[in-house]
Formats: C-alpha cells, structure tokens, sequence
C-alpha cells in the first residue's frame, strides 16, 4: 500500500490532507475586500442604458457572492444567507419572499432525501458487499475486472446520491485488488488505470442520474424555474446515460493505450482474496435487507413516473417518491437510520437557497438578460449559427471545472446564464441548458478539483501529469457526445 495513504483518516474515509496552493490562500484572504469593494462600484456606478436599477443592484450582490464563492474567504452557507439578507434590504427584489422562499423550493427536498438515502446505503453495507460481489462474480480477468469497477460505479449512482461516498466505498476496494494483484504505487500501469478509471466513473456516471450529485439537481430546478421545463428524474437519465455510457467506453480502451498493462502478469490468486473478503461481511444483515428494499421501490417509482396516473389515480412526483424513501428509512421498526444516522449538510442546502435566490433576482430584475445580451453583442454570437452557439456552450461548460474547482458553484453561474443566452437568442433554453448541465461532473483533470480525486490521487497510484493526460482526452470525447446528442438524441426524445 502507498504511504500517501496516511493522509487519509482510518479506513479510507476522508480525502488526503493537502495543503493549500500560494495562489489559493491569496485568493482568500482578498476575497472579502475584492467582494465588497466591486459590490459597492456596481451599487453606486451610473445605471447603465437599458437597465433597471433593481436590477443593477441584483447584479451587484451576485458578483460580490460569486466572488466569496470563489475564493471561500468565509464558509459558502454564509456567502449565501448574507446575498439572501441584502436582496430584499437594499430593493433588488420588491418581495422578499422570492429570496425566504427558496429554502422551500422542491429540489431541497430532494437533496435532503439524498443525503438520507447515502447514509443509509453506507451504513448497511449494502454498497461494498455489491461491489465485492460483482468483482468475485465477473472480474476473471484483469480487464474484466476494470469493467466490472467501472459499471459498478454506474449501478452505485443511482443508489448513492453522493460521488464522496461512492468512492470512500469504491477505494477500499480497489486498494485490496490492487494489494493481491502486488501492483506498486506509482509504477503499475494496472493501478494508474484502475484508479483513474474510478475517477472519470465516478464523474461520468453521476452525470448520467440526476439525484447522483446536488449539483445536477440544482441545475434542474434552475431550467424548470427559470427555462419553463418539465425535466424530470427520467428525462435526465434518457437524456444523460447514453452519452455517459458511450464516453466512458470509449474511454476505458483509451486507457489501455495511454497506460498498456500488458507487462503486468501478478494476477493469480486474486479471487480468493476477495472472496474472504466477502465473507468477512457475514449473513445478509436486517438493516441491508431494508435498505435494499427501500432503494428498490424508490427506482421503480422514479422509473415509472408517466405511468403513475393510470396506475394509482395520481402522480407520484420524484421529489415525492425521494422523500417517502428518506421517510422509510427513519421510521421506527420499518427504517435503519436514526436522525443522527442522516449526516445531513445543512450547509449545503443554505448554499443551494442562496444560489436560487440570487438566481431568481438577477431572473426577475432582468439582469442576467442585460448581462447575456452585451456577452453576445462582445463575442459576437449573435452572428454564429444556433448549432455553433450550441458546441461553444457546451465545450466551455465542459472545461469550466478548470477555473471553478465547485460543481454547485459552476451549476449557479453558469446554468442561469445559458438559459439567458438562449432565451436572448431565440432558442430553447431548456436542451441547452441540460446538455451544458451535463458536463458539469467532469471535474477530472487535476486532484483539487473535487473530493473523489484527492481520494484517489491519495492511493499514490497516478501521478498530475497522469490524470491530467487522460482527462483532456475523456473531457473532449464527452463534450464532443453530448454535443452530437444535442443535434440527434435530444430530438427523439422531444427536447
């Protein structure tokens, strides 16, 4: 086992402690001032032609959260109640129950009934006894055993609402592949592919559920409250699968050419490993058979949706079916989670009302549409054909993770403004804004940008230039997908 793997807590369980960049600890501590300062020059500059004063003041109080977002000078849940506080007290919204009201926003719900729903999956154990199974069942071969890695991270997305825990359970069990298969660190092409492979796995499939991340369910109550779609739990996974699928196929051969494991030959005696392994977890325990039960009748109601009306009368809703799980799973007798069980990031659901807040304002103020339409008179866009409009969009979300390391963060700025482009330039807003939705769980290219790669990279398998070479190839491949599923797919499924 690599010595990197001191810097994670025991078992596995935390990201590898890393000590901030020069530029990162510059950048929060003139934070603050930079936010308040270009906060301020926005309030009090001249009104441009054409804008509302409310929304000049919408304007302001979403660049100076962006910038604390940015730089993280103080906690995001604080950028966000403070921007939540000054909307309505300085005039940028009239009621302020366009700001108080988004903590009721449906979607919340739907991220609190996600972190229900992961504690539950790691607390029973039911997550790595999947996954030892399926690895001790088809993993015969080295290959093989990549792929099964792989689809199990694709099968765990839409049990796991989370792609931190996905791959806390994901590298225990890699890390004991990789120990009978007497990979070294740092010199075992087996190991820079296994690993790196969990990495893009863990992105691409969460890119393809939409309850895989709050990122992807922040951005979808942002196209149905500000683009006026329908997009639901299954329109996501019809939309998004196929593209993730495809990438990560293509993909995982690449890997093969990038890093051949051909004169990697340590892989006997594998299985027995893993099958004790298996053992050690015991007899199906009570709490798993709850747990699987519950997950099982929240995919079937997610699944099912259209079919709901003739079935019972009613439309179960997918923020309904989320929260009749969570429900399950704290019921006395019924359930397996106490309310101390639940690890729910309070934090992160101020944040995500904060965003909507801000995202309302700048909606109702017509301010971002003031924003959108002086970028596409500066670009030039307005001259570029829809379809061009759409590729450019869609490959700068995509490359977007390597300025802004948060996906909830990039969701917040850039979701908004891309329904606001489309809706200035006369298209819908609502495939262009899912299809640049889409791309914003490719945070692959460097270990900080997000949690699931500090993991990883803490194994001490791969190296930066390792992760970065095979991420540019993955992240073109997927924008390139999902921009020919924009012109194609999205048609047959009525986008």
């Amino acid at each position: 086992m690599s010595d990197n793997l001191a810097a994670t807590d025991k078992e596995g369980k935390g990201p590898p402690i890393k000590k901030k960049s020069r530029f990162e600890e510059r950048m929060k501590k003139w934070g603050i001032p930079i936010a308040i300062i270009l906060m301020l020059l926005l309030l009090f500059m001249p009104t441009p032609e054409g804008m509302e004063p409310a929304a000049q003041k919408s304007i302001a109080i979403f660049t100076g959260a962006l910038v604390l977002w940015i730089t993280t000078p103080i906690p995001i849940y604080l950028t966000s109640i403070i921007a939540i506080l000054l909307l309505p007290l300085i005039g940028a919204v009239e009621d302020q129950e366009v700001v108080f009201g988004t903590l009721g926003f449906d979607v919340i719900w739907l991220m609190v009934s996600a972190f229900i729903l992961t504690s539950a999956m790691i607390k029973s154990n039911l997550g790595r006894r999947f996954a030892l199974w399926m690895v001790t069942k088809f993993g015969k071969t080295p290959k093989m055993t990549l792929l099964v890695l792989i689809a199990i991270n694709f099968i765990l997305a839409f049990f796991v609402p989370s792609t931190t825990a996905r791959a806390t359970l994901m590298v225990p069990i890699c890390l004991i592949l990789l120990e009978v298969y007497k990979a070294i660190p740092g010199r075992s092409n087996l190991g820079r592919v296994m690993m790196l492979q969990g990495v893009q796995a863990d992105a691409l499939a969460t890119s393809g559920v939409m309850t895989a991340t709050s990122g992807n369910i922040i951005a979808v109550g942002f196209i149905n409250e500000l683009a006026g779609g329908q997009i639901g739990y299954m329109d996501w996974l019809l939309a998004s699968m196929p593209t993730a699928i495809i990438t990560m196929l293509i993909t995982f051969f690449i890997g093969f050419k990038l890093f051949s494991i051909k004169d990697e030959s340590n892989f006997q005696d594998v299985m027995g490993t893993l099958h004790d392994e298996l053992k050690k977890l015991g007899q199906f325990s009570q709490d798993e058979k709850k747990a699987t039960i519950i997950f099982i009748l929240t995919v079937i109601l997610w699944a099912t949706g259209d079919y709901h009306k003739d079935w019972f009368g009613f439309e179960i809703s997918t923020e309904q079916t989320a929260v009749l799980a969570a429900l399950l799973c704290l019921l006395p007798r019924v359930g397996l989670l106490t309310w101390k069980d639940t690890n729910i990031k309070w934090e992160l659901m101020i944040f995500a009302a904060g965003a909507y807040a801000v995202g309302n304002a700048l909606d109702k103020s017509k301010g971002a549409e003031w924003i959108i339409k002086n970028v596409v008179s500066t670009l030039g866009l307005e001259q570029m054909s829809h379809a061009m409009v759409a590729v450019v969009v869609i490959f700068l979300s995509m490359y977007s993770h390597l300025i802004f390391t948060s996906k909830t963060v990039r969701v917040t700025i850039l979701i908004p403004a891309f329904i606001a482009l489309a809706k200035t330039l006369g298209m819908d807003p609502v495939p262009l804004a899912l299809a640049a939705a889409m791309t914003m769980t490719y945070t692959i290219t460097l270990p900080p940008h997000s949690k699931v790669n500090t993991i990883y990279f803490g194994t001490g398998y791969f190296s930066v230039l390792d992760q970065v070479k095979y991420a540019i190839v993955t992240c073109f491949i997927g924008a390139s997908i999902i921009s020919l599923a924009y012109f194609t797919w999205f048609k047959v499924l009525g986008l």
